[in-house]
């Protein structure tokens, strides 16, 4: 079996196989550059392990992961221009290189692109493939839909924000997992198996991401922490202190998120108190297990040998500290 990095290695390779010289340059070269710099792949690698679960010929399902990865940057590159995003992985966005009706049009041909290479897939697995890539990429869109809307909410619910989280985030892995295995001719048991372990995997991976905007070490997260605090960006640390502060505490937390003009090292300092003081710290954290040990409970059932799956075990372990 080949390990994740070898694995990446392959996704790098058939990636850098697609940057053909055609024109007009203004159109291709911004989906060259966004798939040029950098990225963890990890949803093309979940597909490759959950087809080598089963098969060792890769190369019937590698232009399908790469599909995903190419859609994965694409709802980046929108997201970018959506957001007014200066940088993606310390490099400048598609729009400030070029322009937004630039990143518009490149992500489109990206879009396209993706469909293009997952047609690839084998002929007896191309229906149920194209299935769930159009089901996953409608949710996704639902996903960023509640987002904009949430932005504009005085208040979210818990329930409401770990089913956006869900769709933005955690169905692409989850699909990624189960089009791998579909394309492995694996068992609906097992697919459906491993399709919850991705899904649980997700929902983990984002809501660590919210712990970490607070408590994460720069330099090992990648980027500077405190700017969801800074945005009032609703995550669950923010849901979860609105729901359980009270008195002064409450008012305090209520002044912060009002206040149009602060200083942003004073409110990064003053909201994490307040977390610490309601604890929601380890409620995050326990949240985060939650949907960890749910991922490792599905992936225990699925009807191949440990030693097998045990790529997939520690590709999810790595995710949660953040070392791949």
């Amino acid at each position: 079996m080949k390990t994740t990095s070898d694995l990446k290695s392959l996704v790098n390779n058939y990636l850098k196989s697609l940057n053909e010289k055609k024109d007009p340059k203004n159109l291709y070269e911004p989906i060259h550059y966004v798939l040029s710099i950098g990225g963890k792949r990890i949803r093309p690698i979940l597909m490759l392990l959950a087809y080598q679960l089963y098969k060792d010929d890769l190369e019937k399902t590698l232009p399908a992961a790469c599909a995903i990865e190419v859609y994965h940057n694409f709802t980046l590159l929108h997201d970018d221009l959506m957001d007014k995003s200066d940088l993606r992985r310390n490099k400048p966005t598609v729009h400030n290189v070029w322009n937004a009706n630039t990143a518009i049009l490149s992500g489109d041909a990206m879009l396209i692109l993706s469909y293009h290479l997952l047609a690839k897939a084998p002929q007896e697995n191309l229906s149920a493939v194209l299935n769930e890539f159009n089901k996953v990429t409608l949710e996704i869109c639902e996903g960023q839909q509640y987002d904009i809307e949430f932005e504009t909410k005085n208040s979210v619910k818990a329930e409401d924000y770990l089913d956006m989280i869900r769709l933005k985030t955690a169905v692409l892995l989850a699909s990624s997992i189960k089009m791998g295995a579909i394309i492995a001719g694996a068992s609906d048991e097992d697919t459906n198996l491993l399709y919850d372990f991705g899904l649980n995997v997700g929902l983990a991976f984002q809501l660590q991401d919210d712990y970490l905007d607070v408590y994460g070490d720069p330099k090992v997260f990648g980027k500077q922490t405190g700017d969801d605090i800074v945005s009032n960006k609703k995550t669950y640390m923010l849901i979860q202190a609105c729901n359980r502060a009270t008195g002064k505490v409450k008012e305090d937390l209520e002044i912060w998120i009002d206040t149009k003009e602060f200083n942003s090292e004073k409110k990064i300092k003053a909201i994490t108190e307040i977390y610490n003081e309601l604890g929601i710290d380890e409620i995050c954290k326990q949240k985060m297990n939650e949907y960890y040990d749910k991922a490792l409970n599905s992936l225990s059932l699925v009807s191949v040998s440990d030693d097998k799956k045990k790529l997939l075990q520690d590709l999810a372990a790595k995710l949660m500290i953040r070392n791949i």
